[in-house]
């Protein structure tokens, strides 16, 4: 049948007698036993030795194809070791020219499966497989999938289209795996979307076999990184500037030479990645970094694109933004301005150049983004102001109180304050980490006071999903504040609910957080909250997911009518107190 040609396919033209020509044989000949004796010497193993022992065989009842198959799979194994000894010894032309022979000889018969492995073998181990058997490997579906990946790399570096349909699977893969730990229904302070080090997500499946399909081809790197640079414009998702860099950082890992030193962010990238490791940027990294940044020569201005990249990272952002904050609490007991400190500037430019990113490579304009002179002289005094009230409040607590009573947290907030949250996202990017730093300070007050600046932000960061991912894992610190009915009021009307409508992941990350949190929520905010999260018509499939697991939560909770009233009190009723007016 058609299985049984292609099976054999390719032996005729190396002039080895197949089935066919046994049939031709056998329907043209008188005596078809003799027939059949004289086509198993001539193309059987030619070995003296054999003659007598074959028929020792057959009264054993080993059948002659078992004993061939044997014996075929014995020398495929002895072939395939010597393919791999030769591409090995010798000089280097001599080992390629005798490769190429065999292969010659050898792929008519790539299609007999048992062959294959042979072919295929042959192929792994040429670094230039002829253009003509490529392009016989390319156009057969079956083969192209047999082949190694060293083949495969020769195949893509001239067929951009075929290696985008082999990367684009995995990078949708990256992007989905990054969504499911922002919006992970684990909520933790400890465990949260930047808790994995650099090294271990590198591990990554994804990253893993995008190294593994690059190896060391230099144009298969910048095919990468073309669609990474494309993709990230057209969709401006920042993940993409984390896997850019943690690519790289996987073939530095491999100490893959032939890429890391013409990738001109390689030494960056390294420095960056050490102070990602750190959460921080200490003082000998950043005179490093600087020294790259202004190391950039004229008519080289190109390579600022590909740094915004790399400093676009969320991990990144991340470090930058929580050394900020680190600096500015320094800058509060040195009693020094921000415009004093060299460190703090370089941060911030790094912050301006990596939130540039996008517009960079989009105007293609490649030159570091101006500074706005009233961040430093106006915003960074005013969040230290803050934290100066902080410590002022904290102190007059401690004092003993004469007749003026108690002073009152600073309640009102600067009208700057908002207007920098809207209108400059540097700004807003340090003031959403200095809100992120008071709540896992467990500082309500100051929560409280800065909380409603959050309701529109610059390019609505606030509602982002790795802010909301922070905040509520910073917010289970806080949790015994849920039981008041004024701090529920402020969090889910002032500022929750006021975008749930309009945005799908905030109304993820509330239910996230309520799944969390349910227990300690004052019951009658509680009920009200369930009405007003309720998904509607439009909602997608995750938000109604997460408001049936949070409805099914409320249900156990409740008591049954019968135990409500069966249950006899084993307390002693307690004499009722009027309680004083508090609230």
């Amino acid at each position: 049948g058609l299985g049984q040609a292609a099976m054999y396919a390719g032996l005729q033209e190396l002039g080895v007698a197949n089935g066919e020509d046994l049939k031709e044989t056998l329907t043209n000949c008188t005596e078809p036993l003799k027939a059949i004796e004289q086509f198993q010497t001539e193309n059987g193993v030619l070995l003296p030795s054999l003659q007598s022992a074959l028929p020792f065989l057959d009264l054993h009842g080993t059948p002659r194809l078992e004993f061939h198959q044997s014996v075929f799979d014995e020398l495929r194994e002895k072939l395939l070791e010597r393919v791999s000894a030769i591409a090995l010894e010798g000089k280097v032309e001599e080992r390629y020219k005798k490769l190429e022979d065999l292969l010659e000889k050898s792929f008519s018969l790539v299609k007999m499966p048992s062959i294959q492995p042979v072919v295929m073998c042959v192929m792994k181990h040429l670094p230039k497989v002829p253009e003509k058997k490529l392009k016989l490997v390319m156009a057969d579906k079956d083969l192209y999938k047999a082949c190694a990946v060293e083949v495969k790399r020769q195949i893509w570096q001239d067929n951009q289209a075929l290696f985008g349909d082999e990367v684009s699977p995995l990078l949708k893969q990256y992007i989905l795996e990054k969504e499911n730990i922002l919006f992970s229904n684990d909520i933790s302070v400890l465990h949260n979307f930047f808790s994995p080090s650099p090294k271990t997500r590198r591990q990554g499946e994804v990253v893993q076999k995008l190294t593994q399909m690059i190896g060391k081809n230099v144009k298969l790197y910048d095919m990468v990184l073309q669609f990474l640079r494309t993709l990230f414009l057209r969709t401006r998702n920042v993940h993409y500037c984390t896997l850019r860099a943690e690519l790289l950082m996987s073939l530095h890992d491999l100490e893959i030479s032939e890429i890391c030193t013409v990738d001109p962010c390689h030494k960056f990238t390294w420095c960056l990645d050490a102070c990602i490791r750190e959460k921080f940027v200490d003082n000998k990294r950043a005179r490093e970094l600087q020294g790259f940044l202004d190391g950039v020569k004229k008519g080289q201005e190109q390579v600022l694109g590909d740094l915004s990249m790399i400093l676009c990272d969320p991990f990144a952002i991340n470090t930058l933004a929580l050394s900020t904050i680190r600096h500015l609490q320094d800058l509060v007991g040195q009693d020094t301005l921000p415009r004093e400190s060299p460190d703090l500037l370089l941060l911030l430019r790094m912050l301006s150049l990596g939130q540039g990113a996008w517009d960079m490579i989009d105007s293609q304009v490649f030159k570091e983004p101006k500074m706005e002179a009233e961040l430093i002289t106006k915003f960074l005094p005013m969040l230290m102001s803050f934290v100066v009230d902080d410590h002022t409040f904290n102190v007059d607590q401690k004092l003993p109180s004469e007749e003026k009573g108690p002073i009152p947290y600073p309640s009102a907030i600067p009208e700057a304050f908002t207007k920098f949250l809207q209108e400059n996202r540097i700004a807003c990017e340090i003031g959403l980490y200095y809100i992120l730093h008071i709540t896992k300070q467990r500082n309500k007050n100051a929560f409280l006071r800065l909380l409603p600046a959050l309701v529109e932000t610059f390019s609505d960061l606030a509602f982002s999903d790795i802010f909301l991912h922070l905040l509520t894992g910073n917010l289970t610190l806080l949790g015994d504040e849920f039981a008041l009915e004024e701090f529920c009021t402020s969090l889910f009307d002032g500022f929750f609910l006021t975008a749930c409508s309009r945005k799908e992941n905030v109304h993820r990350h509330v239910l996230r957080l309520l799944l969390h949190l349910h227990h300690k929520v004052a019951p009658a905010k509680l009920e009200s909250l369930q009405k007003a999260l309720e998904p509607t018509k439009q909602s997608g499939e995750a938000v109604k997911e997460l408001y049936n697991q949070l409805t099914e939560k409320l249900e156990l909770r409740k008591p049954s009518p019968a135990e409500v009233t069966e249950t006899p009190s084993m307390e002693l009723p307690l004499p009722t107190v009027p309680t004083p007016a508090s609230r």
